[in-house]
This record gives structure tokens, C-alpha cells and sequence, in this order.
């Protein structure tokens, strides 16, 4: 038996061997939720100067005289299958129903008003292309559910509330594309991989795997890549949210043959350079085919911005081919 001594001195190399061990799984998942926390925030109101109309906006570096909008009609309508997120939206239609039509979803931060995307919806309104702009939730004008994002997983329902919307309004199936950038990239392709009507997409910058995004995500802000597994852990935990549970690379095997244009910088500082190779050779394993667009020195989605003639050019071509319908001359 223990003499009464040395059993407190056990108890407390114990206790003290225990919390040493626990001091570090405390930090870590304290640091994991301010990750967390940093690192899923979404704008809510579209921020910064960039808000604009699409009758008068400006783009940094181009004449956007020639693709200014008409005055937009202001729609809203419920995500898919979530009554309570409303999605806010400008609607620019041309002359007919049958026309092609596409979905324009902006990137993180970002909103249907900003400059950028009001050029790629003139590029496309131009050529007789409708576009309906819309703010995914926790953005702009649309529903604040938690001010977070989810890696296109909960997003993705927003970019289908938009497809069924035109559907009440008459477009064909058939002349539905996607268009997103980034943030917005990635929920189309998780979209078109949930609703196989949708007839097309045209991907810029989106990410391939999300546990890769979050990595490249930490250190493009600073923090450790350590807290990957920590941050998405917490957030599951806080929100009740599995942003890993869908990826854009997993939508890639469920094209079934509808046409793919993937686009990225060669430069890219936030997702790095290897998602566009990863989800081209995805659409190609599964049989499908690709059209690619690696753009020389450009960052996160700026080839719009830098090579706005040829941008043009390639998205007009590329929906003008997979939708069907332009007006003759095109």
C-alpha cells in the first residue's frame, strides 16, 4: 500500500502530465475557431467602393462604354429547397424567351454590383446572351443567414433557386449556363453537378478540392496550414456545416457530357496554380471533354480584367456553342 506522501505526489505528476498533454489540443482548437472564425467570414453588404449600376459602372483600365446594361429588372426569389434564404438578383433579358441565358454568380466578397461582374454580364447582354446577376446569401442584397460561407455547399442551392426562377419565367432548360468566379466558380460547378438540366458552365478560378482551398487560403492570410482540420472540424461544430461534404472536383465525373469552360490565371495567388490541370483531367477521366484557358501572368480572376477582348471572345463563343439560339450574324 501507498503511504499517504507519495500517493498526492502521484496524483500530481499525473494531473500535471495530463494537463501538459491537454495544453496543446486546447490551443490548437482555440486557435482552429479564431481560424475559423477569420476565415469564414462573408461580407454581408457588398463592400468596399466597387458598387456600382449596370447603366454606369467603370472597370479600372477599360472603356465600358460598350457594355453598359439596360435598366435591369429587380427580382428575388428562394433558394432551392430553403424558403427562407431569398436571393436577390437583376434580371437583363433580350428579345426573347429562347435566348441563351446565363447565370452570373460573383465570387467572396463580392456581389452582383461590382465592376467586374457588370462587364462580363455587358460582354455577354451584348451579343444577345440574358444574364441574371445574383448576390448568394450572406452577400449583398440576398438573405444574411450567418454571415459565413460555406465553400459552395450551402451557396450552390442559391445558383439553383436562380435556374428554377428562370424555368417559372419560360427559358428552356436547355439555354441555362452558369458563370462564377471564384467562390462563385466553385458553387457553379457543385450546382451543375446537383441539377443535370443545367446545360453548361463556365468556371473562372474555381477551386478543385476544398481542404486544398482552405490550405492555400490560410497562407495566402498568414495563418498556419496546421489549422485545416481544426478550422473545419470547428465549423461543422459551430454551424452545423461540412463545407468538405461537396467539391468541384466531384462534380467534374457528373457532367455526363455537357460542356465545360475552366479559366484560370497562371499566377494565381489564392488557390495557387494546379486547380485548372485537376479539374480538366477530372471531366477527362470521366469521359467528358474540356475547354481550357490557362491565362499568362494573370492573379485570382483578373484575366477578365487584363484580357478583356479575348475574354470576351472565348465566353461569348463558348455560350453562343454550348446554349444555342444567338442571333443570326453572331
Amino acid at each position: 500500500m501507498d503511504r499517504p506522501g507519495v500517493s498526492r505526489r502521484r496524483r500530481w505528476v499525473i494531473a500535471l502530465v495530463v494537463a501538459i498533454l491537454l495544453v496543446p489540443v486546447v490551443a490548437y482548437v482555440g486557435a482552429s475557431a479564431y481560424v475559423y472564425d477569420q476565415g469564414s467570414r462573408a461580407g454581408a453588404k457588398c463592400p468596399g467602393d466597387d458598387v456600382q449600376d449596370p447603366t454606369s459602372f467603370t472597370v479600372a483600365g477599360i472603356d465600358t462604354t460598350p457594355y453598359l446594361l439596360p435598366v435591369p429588372q429587380t427580382v428575388s426569389f428562394p433558394a432551392r429547397n430553403d424558403p427562407q434564404v431569398t436571393i436577390a438578383a437583376w434580371w437583363e433579358p433580350v428579345a426573347t424567351l429562347d435566348a441563351p441565358t446565363v447565370i452570373l454568380i460573383h465570387g467572396l466578397n463580392g456581389c452582383r454590383r461590382n465592376g467586374p461582374n457588370l462587364l462580363a454580364a455587358g460582354m455577354l447582354h451584348r451579343h444577345g446572351i440574358a444574364v441574371l446577376l445574383i448576390d448568394m446569401r450572406n452577400h449583398g442584397d440576398s438573405t444574411v443567414e450567418d454571415g459565413r460561407f460555406s465553400g459552395g455547399n450551402d451557396e450552390y442551392l442559391d445558383a439553383l433557386g436562380a435556374f428554377d426562377w428562370l424555368r417559372t419565367q419560360g427559358i428552356p432548360a436547355g439555354r441555362i449556363g452558369l458563370l462564377g468566379f471564384s467562390l462563385g466558380a466553385a458553387t457553379a460547378m457543385i450546382a451543375i453537378g446537383e441539377e443535370p438540366a443545367v446545360a453548361a458552365i463556365w468556371a473562372d478560378s474555381s477551386y478543385a478540392e476544398i481542404r486544398e482551398a482552405i490550405r492555400n487560403e490560410l497562407t495566402y492570410k498568414g495563418f498556419p496550414t496546421i489549422f485545416d482540420v481544426g478550422a473545419v472540424l470547428v465549423g461543422k461544430i459551430v454551424t452545423g456545416e461540412d463545407i468538405v461534404a461537396r467539391s468541384p472536383l466531384e462534380a467534374t465525373a457528373k457532367l455526363n457530357g455537357r460542356p465545360i469552360f475552366l479559366t484560370q490565371g497562371a499566377d494565381d495567388e489564392r488557390i495557387g496554380p494546379r486547380p485548372l490541370a485537376e479539374l480538366a483531367a477530372g471531366v477527362r477521366a470521366a469521359g467528358g471533354t474540356v475547354e481550357t484557358w490557362l491565362v499568362a501572368a494573370a492573379k485570382h480572376t483578373r484575366a477578365l480584367r487584363e484580357h478583356p477582348a479575348e475574354y470576351e471572345q472565348h465566353m461569348v463563343d463558348f455560350f453562343g456553342r454550348a446554349l444555342g439560339g444567338l442571333p443570326a450574324g453572331f
